[in-house]
């Protein structure tokens, strides 16, 4: 018997950018990544904000020179519509866990603008069990799995505007503008529990992270059925992840130096971040903050990096 022909192999390359991607249904962050890379035949990627198989929608992909900046998605106010499931709890919170209970549902429109009005501004929210943060270095949902209830401190977060889109008896569609670290399945049993009746998420789309919406995104089959140039064209620049930031345009003398990590005296205001860039034709050097007056570096591109992005021509023009 004949032995399978052996895959070919990919030659990795330097990919320098950031991929708004549709994550479909069933597929984990990590798996979605995976088939990017492959198909880019990145040699650096990362995602900035896991979604659970459950969830689909924007999943922002970092390659090469953006994945230093990846952080920055990932401290961003994220935005969802979820479908929640109202008389039905589950072990999970969500539709992949065993059904608890169901209860006969009987609210009205005015307790559940009461109920969101409760849960909007900064709340405090105890993480669930079924997460991938770790206690004794091990994920919670490990614990979860083998019937181990963990004690987790509640954390703050901000619910920034909950609006209803639906309502149709046991079913209750949302828009959620939130902090990072916002679990959208507690956010369901913590109304269910307002209401009396119990609740748990049905479905789940982000649709924003930071400056970035879902609408720009592409599914991973059409990025597939994309030739190769196709694919990286798509490509936003490293940039991107920090569009909603001041920048600042360094002479070339002064761009070397920053690229060093040394300070430099600026006639700016002090700002928490900032965007700077080289000479004509503008390319990012990396992150920094202003303080006293003085420009100090957080996150630095390599040379090779900048020489990189140089080559690729898809860079903001709001620089000042």
């Amino acid at each position: 018997m004949n032995s399978p022909a052996p895959r070919p192999r990919i030659t990795r390359r330097a990919v320098h950018g950031v991929l708004l991607l549709d994550k479909p249904l069933g597929l984990s962050s990590n798996d979605a990544l995976q088939k990017a890379k492959w198909l880019l035949r990145a040699e650096k990627a990362g995602h900035t904000g896991t979604l659970d198989p459950l969830a689909t929608g924007l999943l922002p992909l970092c390659f090469g020179a953006a994945t230093k900046f990846s952080q920055v998605s990932l401290d961003a106010d994220k935005a969802y519509e979820a479908v929640l499931r109202l008389g039905l709890t589950t072990t999970t919170g969500d539709a992949e866990g065993e059904v608890l209970e169901q209860r006969e549902v009987a609210v009205t429109a005015e307790q559940i603008a009461a109920a969101l009005a409760a849960l909007s501004g900064e709340i405090e929210q105890k993480p669930p069990m079924y997460s991938a943060l770790k206690h004794e270095g091990r994920p919670l949902y490990e614990y979860a799995r083998a019937g181990i209830e963990v004690e987790r401190p509640t954390r703050r977060i901000t619910i920034h505007s909950i609006d209803m889109l639906d309502w149709q008896h046991d079913t209750l569609s949302l828009r959620v503008r939130c902090s990072k670290g916002t679990y959208i399945r507690t956010l369901a049993e913590d109304l269910g529990k307002i209401l009396g009746c119990g609740a748990s998420l049905g479905a789940l789309r982000r649709i924003g992270s930071g400056p970035l919406s879902v609408a720009q995104a592409i599914s991973l089959d059409a990025l597939a059925a994309l030739t190769e140039t196709e694919r990286e064209a798509l490509l936003r620049p490293p940039d991107a992840l920090l569009a909603d930031w001041p920048a600042l345009s360094l002479p070339g003398d002064e761009a070397a130096r920053f690229l060093t990590g040394l300070r430099r005296r600026v006639a700016v205001a002090d700002a928490a971040h900032v965007r700077v860039y080289g000479p004509e034709p503008h390319v990012l050097l990396g992150s920094a903050h202003i303080s006293a007056g003085e420009l100090i570096a957080d996150r630095l591109l390599s040379a090779q990096e900048v020489e990189g992005l140089r080559s690729e021509p898809r860079f903001f023009e709001s620089v000042v």
